[in-house]
């Protein structure tokens, strides 16, 4: 893909790479003002993250208290040193799978040893500057493993959401809920009301009080319940012991040959799924704020942060969407709000650590419930279901492969699949668009009728315009980012001319989606022109409708119209 306006500034050097977000922050200007936005952010998050930390840590098969050494020093390391001006890091639901398979199988000193190989592959992978490869991987694969990675999660809160009595449970889905099948006797209706109770709490909260605490009101609500009728429940008291109100020595894990060759494919696959995250949050943020991250100067933060949690006892670090957002609607100004959260949670472990002794373990499954059911993104599955059989096809192979066998085996095959996909459409364009090859080759001046070069749409202030040229898919998809930056306040229309697109995949539909958001937010006109019916039917499916997307024929109709429009509204200049 290209841009019809090349940036004509020089490549960056290593240290504009890998110079942290927060350094930028403090050379901007860093105010009373900006510290205090920064510490009430930095204290909303901390509130959010306290349960999940804990929840995500016992839901892995580490203890609370692991949970929380990960967010306290591995969250401070990735806002410290992080590329991502808002990225909140800390135990993610999404690592649950991998980290419960990893503690079952080499226990809890090969977590600590994986988690800590993970980090320096990480580091490592930054510093290379791969990245940016981590972002070609298609729309309908990170939409169905997130959507796996959901059922599973919720698959492994049944046993504490209903207070079943389970020896051992089962890694694998099917033999999980064939072994909570054969103890259902066993459960406990206290247990099953204090979850029910905690999820119609976050739900209610979420309603009718959107900026409350709502996670933390419903675990504080059903461990004062628990506490009060004296219910027999189990709580992280009875279960762990409590959290300690000391924080641990740091020391290096049990490094030896053999033990690295054992954990190594577990540590492959936390780098593997740590970077999706992180990046994917990072984009996140940059949607919501308009800002831009540096992805390698963030997988090097993410990867000293995981070495950092290890040294501490704690276990995978990588970036959290959900607290990301919540960090960038708190109001936060940048990096120092990350920072204040782990001090906010460190500030509990020193203090408040008792008092965690009275959560229910159902309590803590219920916020789990609401994490899984939120972590699937059902607008986007119902999108790849109208987007036509290839995609559909992706989606539900990675889904189905993610919840039976394996997540970094459903990547590998989704995306294998998502490029075969691609190739087989494009085999059939290529026939079909005979005059539209992929990669345009050199004619002459006379080969084609030629209209004289319009200098205006170039140079008029109020309207800017993009070319793009060649197959707009999953591999070229990133590049978008560069059109992202152009969008300011000063211009009043954003032209998108995809009359040279011969072929457009739902990652693509799903990048101008995120850019139409953005000038929405600026509040930007924004125009496609020449899309092709099928690139245009694509893009209707991912919601780019009137009025928030208009279409032309050409750039010239839409700049004609634009002008119309800004005439008829008395906002022309």
């Amino acid at each position: 893909m290209n841009a019809s306006i090349a940036h004509g500034s020089p490549a960056p050097g290593f240290l504009e790479l890998y110079t942290p977000k927060l350094i930028t922050v403090l050379r901007e200007g860093y105010h009373l003002r900006n510290l205090r936005a920064d510490a009430l952010a930095g204290l909303t998050v901390a509130i959010v993250a306290l349960p999940l930390s804990m929840a995500i840590a016992i839901a892995s098969g580490a203890t609370p208290a692991q949970g929380l050494y990960t967010s306290i020093f591995g969250g401070f390391l990735v806002s410290a040193l992080g590329g991502s001006r808002f990225q909140i890091g800390g135990p993610a639901g999404a690592f649950i799978v991998l980290v419960a398979a990893t503690v079952a199988e080499h226990g809890m000193s090969g977590l600590i040893l994986a988690t800590f190989l993970s980090g320096i592959m990480l580091a490592l992978i930054g510093l290379l500057r791969l990245g940016t490869f981590i972002k070609f991987i298609p729309f309908p694969v990170t939409v169905g493993f997130t959507a796996g990675i959901a059922v599973i999660i919720f698959a492994s809160q049944l046993r504490d959401l209903l207070g079943l009595s389970l020896a051992h449970e089962p890694g694998a889905l099917a033999a999980k809920l064939q072994a909570l099948w054969s103890v259902r006797g066993t459960l406990t209706p206290a247990a099953l009301g204090l979850a029910c109770v905690t999820i119609a709490v976050i739900l209610v909260l979420k309603r009718y009080r959107p900026h409350w605490p709502g996670m933390l009101i419903a675990v504080v609500t059903a461990s004062l319940i628990a506490y009060l009728a004296h219910l027999p429940v189990e709580t992280i008291g009875t279960k762990f012991g409590g959290i300690p109100s000391s924080l641990p020595l740091p020391h290096l894990p049990d490094i030896s040959m053999n033990k690295v060759m054992a954990v190594m494919p577990a540590a492959i696959a936390f780098t593997l799924l740590g970077a999706i995250e992180s990046l994917l949050s990072a984009v996140v943020a940059d949607g919501m704020t308009g800002r831009r991250h540096r992805s390698n100067c963030e997988l090097v933060a993410q990867g000293v942060a995981n070495v950092g949690a290890s040294l501490f006892g704690g276990f995978c670090v990588t970036g959290t969407i959900a607290r990301t957002a919540t960090n960038v609607r708190s109001g936060a100004h940048g990096p120092v709000a990350g920072m204040l959260h782990s001090v906010f949670l460190l500030l509990f472990v020193l203090i408040a650590a008792p008092l965690a002794s009275f959560i229910p373990l159902a309590a803590l499954a219920g916020v789990l419930a609401i994490v899984a059911w939120n972590m699937i993104d059902r607008s986007a599955v119902g999108v790849l279901l109208r987007s036509g059989w290839g995609e559909s096809v992706v989606l539900a192979v990675t889904f189905l492969l993610t919840i039976f066998r394996d997540l970094t085996e459903a990547i590998v095959v989704g995306f294998a699949l998502g490029a075969v996909v691609f190739i087989q459409r494009m085999s059939r364009m290529t026939t079909v668009e005979t005059q539209a090859p992929l990669v345009a080759s050199d004619i002459g001046d006379d080969t084609y009728p030629r209209r004289p070069y319009d200098e205006s749409r170039a140079t008029d202030p109020e309207i800017v315009v993009y070319r793009v040229s060649g197959a707009l898919f999953f591999g070229a998809a990133a590049s978008i980012g560069a059109i992202l930056d152009r969008i300011q306040d000063r211009h009043r229309a954003f032209v998108l001319d995809l009359s040279a697109v011969p072929f457009l995949d739902s990652t693509g539909a799903n990048m101008i989606e995120g850019l139409a958001q953005k000038a929405r937010q600026k509040g930007v006109a924004f125009w496609i022109s020449g899309a092709r019916p099928a690139a245009r039917r694509t893009l209707l499916i991912h919601g780019l409708r009137p009025p928030h997307c208009r279409y032309a024929t050409s750039i010239a109709t839409a700049c004609q119209r634009q002008r119309r429009s800004d005439r008829a509204s008395g906002t022309a200049t």
